[in-house]
C-alpha cells in the first residue's frame, strides 16, 4: 500500500506488508493482532449504529483504521484513540459530522458495556473527557500524516447490486441480504486491503450462492464478465468464512498499558478488579444522592443559621441529632412567613414597617386619540 500516489482506486497492501505488519514486527503476535483490529472494527460499527450515520460512514472509518494499523504499530499507537480517530475523520470525509462529544461519550460506554462496567456517562468538562478529546484529535492527525492524506475508499456496495441484477438474483428471499451481511463482516478483516471491490463483490455472491444452493453460470465463469480471477474470488470467499469459525475474546487491550498486562498474562484479572471497584463507587455515589452525608461543619453551618435568625429552636447544639434534606427544607419559612415576623417584630418595638415598593412598571406606549398629532401617528414621550 502505497501513500506516494492518490487514484480512484483503492490502494491495496504489498506482500511484504501482507506478510508481516509493523506490529508483528515489534513482537505482536498474529491471533491478537487480528482480535484487535477486528474489535476496534467492532466499535466502530456499534458505534455508527448508536449515533445513526449512514453505512459508508462506518465502513469508511474501518477501512481507514485497517489501513493504519499496516503502517503504524499498536505499540505506539492505542486502539481506543485510533478508532476515535477513525470515526470522526470518516465522519467528515463522507461529510455526515458528528460532534466530538457525542462520539466520545457512545465509544465509552460501548467499551464499558463489554467490559461490564457501570454506564455512566462521561462529563463533558471533567479530566477523562478533555484526556480522550486530546487522544481523538492527535489519532485523527496520524491517521492522516501516515496516510498521506489518501483517504480514498471505495466501497462494493453498489457494484453488488448490479452484479445481482445482473445474474438476475434480485429477488431471491435470502441470497441479496446474506451477500450484504458479509460485505459488513468482511469490514473486520483486511480484505478491503487485500482486494478491489469487484473481487470482493463476486467473492460474497460466490458464498452466498453457494449457501442457498443457488447455481451460478460456468462456462464462461460468470466472474469472468466482472473483470474478477477466480482464485481471487475463492479467496475472499474462504476469508469470510473463517470470520465465524474464530471466537473472539472479550477482553481486548486498549491502550500500551493493557497491552503489557494482555502479555504477561493479567488483563483480565485487570479488568474484573476495576469492574467491581466502579460498581463500588457507584453503589457509593448513588446512596450519597439518595441520602446526603450530615458532617459536623454542615450541623453547624445549619445551628448558626437558626439561632441568628431565630428560626427553629430544634437545633440546641452544634452536636444535635443530624437533619435530612427533606427535615431542613421544612425549618426554613417562607418569604411570607418573614415578612409577618419581621412586622411583628416593628410593631413590637413602636414603629410599623410600611409596604414593600416594588420596582415600577417600564412604562408603556399610548396611542390614544387625545396624544395622537396632525398627522395620525402618536407623539413623542406619550407613556402612560
Amino acid at each position: 500500500m502505497s501513500v506516494s500516489s492518490l487514484s480512484l482506486r483503492n490502494p491495496l497492501l504489498t506482500p511484504a506488508q501482507i506478510s508481516a505488519s509493523p506490529s508483528e514486527t515489534l513482537g505482536l503476535s498474529a491471533d491478537l493482532e487480528a482480535e484487535m483490529r477486528a474489535y476496534g472494527c467492532h466499535l466502530i460499527e456499534a458505534a455508527g449504529i448508536v449515533l445513526c450515520v449512514p453505512q459508508v460512514v462506518m465502513a469508511c472509518a474501518q477501512i481507514l483504521f485497517q489501513r493504519f494499523y499496516y503502517l503504524a504499530p499498536f505499540q505506539d499507537f492505542s486502539l481506543r484513540s485510533t478508532v476515535l480517530g477513525a470515526l470522526f475523520l470518516a465522519c467528515k470525509v463522507e461529510e455526515s459530522p458528528q460532534s466530538i462529544r457525542n462520539i466520545i461519550n457512545v465509544v465509552d460506554i460501548l467499551v464499558k458495556r463489554d467490559r461490564g462496567y457501570p454506564e455512566i456517562v462521561t462529563d463533558g468538562y471533567d479530566s477523562e473527557f478533555y484526556e480522550r478529546k486530546n487522544e481523538m484529535v492527535i489519532a485523527e492527525l496520524q491517521i492522516l500524516r501516515r496516510l498521506g492524506f489518501n483517504v480514498q475508499v471505495e466501497l462494493p456496495y453498489g457494484l453488488l447490486i448490479n452484479y445481482l441484477r445482473s445474474l438476475e438474483l434480485t429477488d431471491h428471499p435470502r441470497l441479496p441480504q446474506l451477500a450484504w451481511n458479509y460485505l459488513n463482516d468482511l469490514l473486520r478483516t483486511p480484505t478491503y486491503l487485500c482486494f478491489q471491490p469487484e473481487t470482493i463483490a463476486c467473492g460474497v455472491i460466490y458464498l452466498a450462492a453457494y449457501e442457498c444452493d443457488v447455481p451460478l453460470p460456468t462456462s464462461p465463469p460468470w466472474w469472468t464478465i466482472f473483470d474478477a480471477n477466480g482464485q481471487d474470488v475463492i479467496m475472499v470467499a474462504k476469508a469470510t468464512i473463517a470470520i465465524y469459525l474464530h471466537r473472539p475474546s472479550r477482553v481486548v487491550p486498549l491502550d500500551h498499558d493493557e497491552l503489557s498486562m494482555y502479555v504477561a498474562g493479567t488483563l483480565a484479572d485487570h479488568v474484573a478488579a476495576e469492574r467491581n471497584r466502579r460498581w463500588e463507587r457507584a453503589r457509593t455515589e448513588a446512596e450519597v444522592e439518595s441520602v446526603p452525608p450530615d458532617s459536623a461543619g454542615a450541623q453547624r453551618d445549619l445551628a448558626a443559621i437558626e439561632i441568628s435568625t431565630g428560626y427553629g429552636s430544634s437545633v440546641s447544639s452544634p452536636t444535635s441529632r443530624p437533619l435530612s434534606r427533606a427535615h431542613s427544607r421544612s425549618r426554613s419559612p417562607s418569604r411570607a412567613q418573614q415578612q409577618q415576623q419581621q412586622q411583628q417584630h416593628h410593631h413590637h418595638h413602636g414603629y410599623r414597617r410600611g409596604p414593600v415598593h416594588h420596582h415600577p412598571r417600564k412604562p408603556e406606549f399610548t396611542a390614544t386619540s387625545k396624544h395622537r398629532n396632525s398627522a395620525g401617528a402618536p407623539p413623542e414621550n406619550s407613556y402612560r
